[in-house]
């Protein structure tokens, strides 16, 4: 099993179940066997739960891949974003997308001399 605060696929968690059902079926009691409505009733929950986990991934690499083409179509085009001056006060500047760079699943651009992270636009122009 996951030690605490990591996070565990639904297929480990099936493992591990199937694992501890086995071991549990070896070691029941014959005069009161364990019931088949429950153990179904289990196996189909941790079946919708990797199916859920499954539909998760693809979104996100949906999402990844529709973040990465609206990225691409800056270029060129005027985006204005927050940056912090030197006295540590907050500020808009304004420039021309050059380049979009994709810094281990972030997606960066290019504004002169500022590395703007996609999320820290906060608008685009023409």
């Amino acid at each position: 099993m996951s030690t605490t605060g990591t996070v565990t696929s639904a297929s480990d968690l099936q493992m591990n179940f199937m694992t501890l059902l086995v071991t549990q079926l070896q070691n029941q009691n014959p005069l009161e066997p364990m019931d088949n409505q429950d153990m179904a009733a289990q196996l189909a929950q941790f079946s919708q739960l990797q199916q859920l986990e499954s539909m998760n991934n693809s979104f996100s690499q949906v999402l990844t891949s529709l973040q990465q083409g609206y990225a691409s179509s800056l270029i060129g085009k005027d985006v204005s974003f927050a940056t912090t001056a030197d006295d540590g006060t907050q500020e808009t500047q304004t420039g021309e997308v050059e380049e979009v760079v994709l810094d281990d699943g972030a997606i960066e651009l290019i504004v002169g001399d500022h590395q703007v992270s996609l999320a820290d636009v906060l608008s685009v122009r023409e």
